[in-house]
């Protein structure tokens, strides 16, 4: 993860059995060329790896859950989420959002790392979280043997370590040997028992000058590598002989332009070798109000064992050949999940843990009321879902027949500074609202809880399924000062939409992290009982 410094850019669940949406031809050409970014979604402090003919990505959460989302690709630029190495955020009781002092905004998982060890067929997953070390792991994949592939995700905690091992790097070498990278300014590397529980030794390896942190720890060539970056704009390379150093150090890559306007400089990534041993470096752009999105590049080799970067035109090319030509697809970003699986999807996050006795899957996604309040930001069971660049909508098919008095359920567009369409229960009277302005403190204490700016019509008698739609523009403006609109859309019959309340616009800023999403709400400001039944999300681009 990394920190915005003065002069730069800016600085549970058993999910097993999932429910993938209905993809629409939104896939890049697997023929000849691709596009930067390769996914248009919030995806930051990633780490990339290799199983046979299978990529694996992870990336950070916060406080969203299940955490550490896993996702999958065979060509390196489409790509699925197939699984979440955290199944639950069992750190600290905060993270079950109990009330509007004791929640995890902005804490949670950070820059972490996923790798697998072909010795045991286990995948892990290693961070740190507010001073202690969590590992996870998924035992018996099936990976090995299947050319990357996995039969099952079992993920537990494996072990907590009573270190901080800031922004690490897992990296298991040729004889197996367990180490982690780690720190910030002061790069370190830790070895690690064989069973991933406890610290053998660790010592400094490279203290920079300036900041650098984001580790990611490799061999190649006999050499080993731990790629840095230095926030918000540049890569470093560290290389060494040996594990424990010393190490030198290079610049892969500073201030380079491109691929798109009005988002920061490509850094904070990883690298990963194809079967036919061709090299990608992946980073990711500051690119708010839609969050950190990650872009790729070649790298060739030097003779002196150096990474270099392929620039198009002295530049982070827009296109470039792709990577792995295959047959193999995933399921596209964009369509329709109408919840008929025995699980979520792993598209979906729950605003920090869920309360598991308040929600269940039947007939869509059935949502009690958990919390009575009248601030979205401590209200339990949001559900929320990344949203597809540039321009994209999601629109929520919802049963509001079982609202009680009281009871305020809707389609939000989520963030630190947010807004939502929704349904205000008040007796008998089910009534349309647009609310926008709801935000938190710097200290991600709730600042507003909104006002409404907008009345739509009331729902007639006995009314069931209403239509809430949220129409994003994250189009990057984090360097342009530009400020994307939001517009919020209903509909009676799935049909005919009409818009409520005026354009909402997004904030730009970086400190929250997160990017901003889709999410549908159900809470209660009286009492408990009320519930709502999402029918159905759909995901398009306009």
């Amino acid at each position: 993860m990394h920190i915005s410094i003065s002069g730069l850019l800016g600085a549970w669940l058993a999910l097993t059995a999932v429910a993938k949406p209905v993809g629409e031809p939104e896939l890049q050409s697997r023929a000849t060329d691709f596009t930067n970014p390769i996914l248009w979604q919030d995806h930051p402090d990633l780490d990339v790896s290799r199983v046979g003919d299978v990529f694996y990505y992870s990336s950070s959460t916060f406080a969203f859950s299940p955490g550490a989302p896993v996702l999958k690709s065979y060509d390196l630029v489409n790509w699925t989420p197939v699984s979440h190495s955290v199944p639950r955020l069992d750190f600290a009781s905060k993270y079950n959002l109990n009330s509007a002092t004791d929640r995890a905004y902005v804490k949670g998982i950070w820059a972490s790392s996923l790798q697998y060890r072909k010795s045991d067929d286990t995948f892990y997953w290693i961070g740190c979280i507010e001073g202690k070390t969590y590992v996870y792991s998924s035992p018996n994949s099936g990976a090995g043997a299947n050319n990357g592939e996995v039969n099952n995700w079992n993920w537990s905690l494996r072990a907590t370590i009573n270190k901080c091992y800031y922004d690490c790097g897992l990296f298991f070498d040729d004889d197996n040997t367990v180490y982690v990278a780690y720190g910030n300014t002061d790069i370190q590397v830790a070895q690690l028992s064989n069973d991933v529980k406890s610290e053998v030794r660790s010592q400094s390896v490279y203290k920079g000058s300036v900041t650098i942190e984001g580790s990611r720890m490799y061999k190649v060539n006999g050499n080993y590598y731990i790629f840095v970056t230095r926030p918000a704009n540049e890569e470093w390379v560290l290389k060494s002989k040996s594990p424990f150093g010393p190490y030198e150090q290079k610049v892969l890559v500073a201030s380079i332009s491109g691929p798109i306007s009005n988002a920061g400089y490509a850094h904070q990534g990883g690298i990963v070798g194809t079967k036919d041993n061709k090299w990608y470096y992946i980073g990711f752009l500051d690119a708010y109000p839609g969050g950190r999105i990650p872009v790729s590049a070649p790298i060739t080799w030097g003779s002196d064992g150096w990474p270099s970067l392929v620039k198009v035109n002295n530049g982070w090319g827009l296109t470039y050949p792709m990577p792995v030509s295959t047959s193999k697809t995933v399921p596209a970003p964009v369509g329709t999940d109408n919840f008929s699986s025995s699980a979520l999807s792993h598209e979906w996050e729950w605003n920090h843990n869920p309360d598991t006795t308040k929600w269940k899957l039947t007939n869509g996604v059935q949502l009690q009321t958990a919390t009575i309040t009248n601030d979205l930001f401590t209200a339990r069971n949001t559900l929320t879902h990344r949203i597809i660049g540039p321009k994209s909508h999601g629109t929520f098919r919802i049963d509001v027949s079982k609202m009680q008095d009281g009871d305020r359920a809707g389609a939000a567009l989520f963030r630190d500074v947010a807004a939502y369409i929704g349904i205000y229960k008040e007796g008998s009277s089910s009534r349309l609202v647009m609310v926008n302005n709801l935000s938190l403190n710097s200290d991600w204490s709730t600042k507003s809880t909104g006002t409404i700016a907008a009345t739509g019509p009331t729902l007639a008698s006995g009314a069931t399924d209403v239509w809430l739609r949220v129409q994003a523009d994250i189009t990057p403006a984090f360097s342009g000062g530009a400020t994307r609109q939001t517009t919020f859309w209903y509909s009676t019959d799935g049909n005919n939409f009409q818009q409520l309340g005026p354009a909402f616009g997004m904030t730009n800023t970086w400190q929250f992290f997160t990017g901003y999403r889709f999410a549908v709400f159900n809470h209660a400001t009286k009492a408990l009982g009320g519930q709502i039944t999402v029918k159905s999300f759909t995901m398009q681009k306009y």
